[in-house]
C-alpha cells in the first residue's frame, strides 16, 4: 500500500516542527519531542513531500498488479435517454471521447441500452461514435439500476474498452459507482479535465478537499477506467450526416434482467427553467449586501433577457434558491454571456461557469480571481455600476422604440 514516510535525520526544533506542521491543510502532521509523524488525518495529498522533501516522501505500493493494456481497448460513452431521447450530456461526452480516442488511436463506441430504441444508434455516429451497441429488450423501457447495471456489465465483458465515460447526472451517479465497483476498477467523479497517456492511462482531474487542489487521478493498474463529467463541462461535436460508423444489436439473458423494482407508473416532469440551459446569466455574489439588494440583480437580468444565478454564500443566507447556485455543489454553466456581480470568482465558483463564451466580472478588488477567466473586467462597486449599465440599457432601449416608432 502507498505512503507517505518521514525522513528525520536529526531532532527538529520546536520553531521549525511548528512551521512543517502549517503545511498541512488537514493537520495531520504531529510534532512530539523533537520529531513528527502523521496521524491517521492523512489524505495522501502529498503537499507535504513537494513542500518538505527533506523530512517527507512518498512511497509507491510495492505491490502492484500488472495489467495487459493491449487487451483493452476503445473510449466508451455511456447513452444516457429518457425513452429514447437522447441527453445532450451524451453529446459532450462524444465529443471529449472523439479527443481521447484521436491520442491513443482507439475507436469510440457507445453504449446504448432501453427499449424501441434500435433505429437511433444513427445520430452517435453523426456525433462522432464508430461503433454503436443497442440493448433493445422490454424489461430496459424504464430506468432500474440492477438491469442496467447488469447490461453494462455484460457490455464490458465482451468488449474490454479502456476507458468508460458517462454523464455526471442522477442516473450516471447511481449507474456508474456499480459496474465500476463489479470490476474492482477506479472511478473519479465530477471530472473538470480529461487527457490520456500514450500507454492509455486516463489523467482525470477533478477539485479536491473543498477546491483547495485540484487532483490529478490515473487508474493505473484496472481496468475500465470511469469517469463521470457534468453537463457543460465539454463541447458536443457539430454534426456530420456523412459520418459512417457500425451499429450492432446485442442480446442478453432475459434472467440477468431481472429487478426487484416495479414500476407502478411514469409521470412526465414539469418542465422548468434551470441555469444550465440559459443564454445569458447575471450571478450575484456576496458583493450583495442585503436580500432586498438583488432587486438590482433581477432588474438587470430583466433588461438582458436573461436568468439570474447566485454564488453559495447567497444560498446559505437563504436569499436564493439552492437550484440557482453556480459552482462544484451546485451546478455547471456555459452560456453565451455571464455577467458576475460581486464575485470573488473561488475555484469551486471558477469550475462551474470557465468555459461561458463571453465573462464579464464586476468587483472592487481588482485582484479577485474572477478577473483572471474574465473577458471585460470591470473594477467597481456594483452598487453604482449596475445602476449605470441600467440606465444606459434603458436609454437604448427608448431610442429603438423611436426610431420604430
Amino acid at each position: 500500500m502507498a505512503k507517505i514516510e518521514i525522513v528525520q535525520k536529526s531532532e527538529i526544533s520546536a520553531q521549525e516542527g511548528a512551521a512543517i506542521q502549517e503545511i498541512c491543510p488537514f493537520g495531520a502532521i504531529e510534532y512530539i519531542d523533537g520529531k513528527l509523524d502523521i496521524s491517521a488525518g492523512c489524505k495522501m495529498c502529498k503537499i507535504c513531500t513537494k513542500e518538505k522533501p527533506e523530512y517527507f516522501t512518498y512511497v509507491e505500493d510495492e505491490e502492484r498488479e500488472e495489467i495487459d493494456k493491449s487487451l483493452w481497448n476503445g473510449v466508451v460513452v455511456y447513452v444516457e435517454h429518457t425513452y429514447g431521447k437522447i441527453h445532450p450530456v451524451t453529446f459532450e461526452l462524444l465529443g471529449k471521447a472523439r479527443e481521447l480516442a484521436e491520442e491513443i488511436n482507439h475507436e469510440v463506441i457507445c453504449l446504448f441500452a432501453g427499449y424501441n430504441i434500435a433505429d437511433k444508434g444513427g445520430e452517435l455516429i453523426q456525433f462522432g461514435a464508430d461503433r454503436v451497441y443497442i440493448y433493445d429488450e422490454k424489461e430496459l423501457e424504464d430506468y432500474r439500476v440492477e438491469p442496467y447495471a447488469a447490461v453494462f456489465e455484460d457490455f464490458i465483458k465482451h468488449q474490454k474498452p479502456s476507458v468508460v465515460l458517462v454523464g455526471g447526472t442522477t442516473v450516471g451517479r447511481s449507474l456508474a459507482p456499480r459496474v465500476a465497483a463489479r470490476f474492482r476498477t477506479g472511478l473519479t467523479a465530477d471530472c473538470t479535465s480529461l487527457s490520456i497517456d500514450e500507454n492509455t492511462d486516463l489523467a482525470q482531474i477533478r477539485p479536491a478537499f473543498g477546491g483547495n487542489i485540484m487532483a490529478h487521478i490515473k487508474t493505473r493498474d484496472k481496468r475500465p477506467q470511469f469517469a463521470t463529467v457534468r453537463y457543460k463541462i465539454f463541447s458536443a461535436m457539430e454534426k456530420d450526416e456523412r459520418r459512417a460508423g457500425t451499429i450492432e444489436i446485442c442480446s442478453i439473458s432475459k434472467e440477468l434482467l431481472k429487478s426487484g423494482i416495479t414500476v407502478l407508473e411514469s409521470k412526465e416532469k414539469p418542465k422548468a427553467k434551470y441555469i444550465e440551459d440559459a443564454e445569458v446569466l447575471v450571478v450575484a455574489g456576496k458583493g450583495i449586501q442585503k436580500e432586498e439588494d438583488l432587486a438590482i440583480i433581477y432588474e438587470l437580468a430583466d433588461q438582458l433577457g436573461a436568468m439570474v444565478a447566485s454564488t453559495r454564500p447567497l444560498i446559505e443566507a437563504g436569499w436564493t434558491d439552492p437550484k440557482v447556485q453556480i459552482g462544484l455543489s451546485g451546478r455547471t454553466v456555459k452560456p453565451k454571456l455571464i455577467i458576475t456581480c460581486g464575485v470573488s470568482g473561488s475555484v469551486q465558483f471558477i469550475a462551474g461557469m470557465k468555459n461561458s463564451e463571453q465573462i464579464i466580472a464586476i468587483n472592487t478588488d481588482p485582484n479577485a480571481p474572477i478577473f483572471n477567466i474574465a473577458n471585460y473586467s470591470v473594477v467597481g462597486d456594483i452598487y453604482e455600476v449596475i445602476p449605470k449599465l441600467l440606465e444606459k440599457l434603458k436609454l437604448e432601449k427608448r431610442e429603438k422604440i423611436e426610431v420604430f416608432v
